[in-house]
């Protein structure tokens, strides 16, 4: 394969992603071609063609995207510890209603601009469900801001005391949960 072959196959390729509206910007279209220039030896192995090649690295760019994306809506929810409703032993607490809670991991409530208001005794699982629901939501695209009852009424007698409280209450209700 000569050269313009591969500058045209580049060519093709930042087409094809301009396709994608999550691709659209022209320093991912830049830095896939980069990438696509630095795998030229990788593709020479591949044994398939060019155009299944080049797919693949965008379903691999999209895929890293997603993971990142992810990553960042975790660190920003601000988590104290790392829970998800996997590892809730729902048999430890045979009152908690298990059902309810994985329709909670559904989102759907937050659509419907919906609270949750978890009450129970110390040691109950409250925290853990709490986390758990974050960690899905983050999952599935959502902003989250995990913060105990403590710590917000304490950052709401801040903000009303050096007179950003409106500016506060605009941060939290940007949160989807």
């Amino acid at each position: 394969m000569g050269t313009p072959a591969i500058g045209n196959a580049i060519f093709a390729a930042a087409g094809l992603l301009r396709e994608y509206d999550k691709l659209a910007q022209p320093r991912v279209v830049d830095a896939f071609g980069s990438a696509l220039l630095g795998s030229l030896s990788a593709f020479s192995s591949w044994g398939g063609s060019l155009t299944r090649y080049l797919l693949r690295l965008a379903e691999l760019e999209l895929i890293d995207r997603e993971r990142r994306m992810v990553e960042r809506r975790i660190k920003d929810a601000r988590f104290p510890t790392f829970k998800s409703l996997d590892g809730f032993e729902f048999a430890a607490i045979p009152s908690l209603n298990k059902t309810l809670v994985l329709e909670l991991a559904r989102c759907e409530y937050l659509a419907r601009r919906e609270n949750v208001i978890a009450v129970g005794n110390s040691g109950t699982g409250k925290t853990h469900i709490a986390l758990g629901l974050g960690l899905t939501a983050c999952q599935k695209g959502l902003s989250v801001g995990f913060v105990t009852a403590a710590a917000l009424v304490h950052e709401l007698i801040e903000a009303r005391d050096d007179k950003r409280l409106l500016r506060l209450q605009r941060q939290l209700a940007g949160y989807s949960c």
